[in-house]
């Protein structure tokens, strides 16, 4: 375990807001890599996606990165703009 995730680990024992934000940021980075992935494997810039959905390219660029918390609404215009299915799960922990 790296000294970064020893201290996540420890102060999220310590610090539910704390363990509260790291989960979200790690679903947003999730969410992040996923739309990254999906496009590059279809060969589209961030401004070709942005384009296809209506959107500017700076909002490809924030879910990119990670910093906004993308709705499922945002999710389906992706899916939609990419000709793909949008498939929600709950999965055990």
């Amino acid at each position: 375990m790296s000294k970064i995730d020893e201290y996540i680990a420890n102060r999220s024992k310590n610090d539910a807001e704390f363990a509260k934000e790291i989960k979200e940021q790690s679903k947003r980075s999730d969410i992040a890599v996923l739309v990254r992935e999906l496009r590059n494997d279809l060969g589209i810039s961030q401004r070709g996606l942005a384009k296809r959905m209506g959107k500017p390219q700076s909002t490809i660029a924030r879910i990119e990165n990670g910093s906004i918390n993308v709705s499922t609404n945002m999710l389906n215009e992706i899916a939609m703009a990419t000709n793909q299915s949008l498939e929600i799960r709950f999965v055990s922990n």
